[in-house]
């Protein structure tokens, strides 16, 4: 049995907080351990912030999460209809960053490739980003719906 839940949230940093939250919450049925909890929420949060600060930059628009289940694998989709990657082998290099330096280590690509179990990045300048992270969850019992 499949569930999946799509969210959109608006390119502001408060909400990459409510994304880890409710991909966190997502996944609780399966009685995740708490690695795999940690994992999945900093995946994510890597994803919103790199849309919010890399996609938009200094605009705003709509970032779309996508959460499906399928037994044990979940499926993370994050997207973003901003400005694209130019070069996404060269984005995914551990310390690059298109951002202004400062605060930015470039690490955000590296970091979740570290916590998922695989990572794709789909993007073209002009045209946007999906990122889809997959990750098996090691418990496969789930809670009912009981009232």
């Amino acid at each position: 049995m499949n569930n999946r839940i799509k969210l959109e949230l608006m390119s502001l940093s408060q909400n990459e907080s409510l994304a880890r939250a409710v991909a966190a919450a997502f996944i609780t049925p399966l009685d995740p351990t708490l690695e795999e909890l940690a994992d999945v929420r900093t995946a994510v949060s890597e994803a919103i912030t790199n849309a919010i600060i890399h996609g938009y930059r200094n605009t705003s628009g709509i970032i779309t999460m996508l959460l499906e289940l399928d037994g044990k694998i979940l499926t993370v989709a994050v997207e973003d209809k901003g400005c694209g990657i130019e070069d996404i082998e060269l984005a995914k290099t551990p310390f690059y960053t298109s951002g202004n330096g400062g605060e930015r280590s470039g690490m955000g690509f590296a970091v979740m490739q570290a916590f998922m179990d695989s990572l794709e990045v789909i993007s073209a300048p002009g045209s946007g980003t999906t990122v889809i992270m997959k990750k098996t969850l090691s418990s496969s019992e789930r809670i009912d719906d009981r009232i």
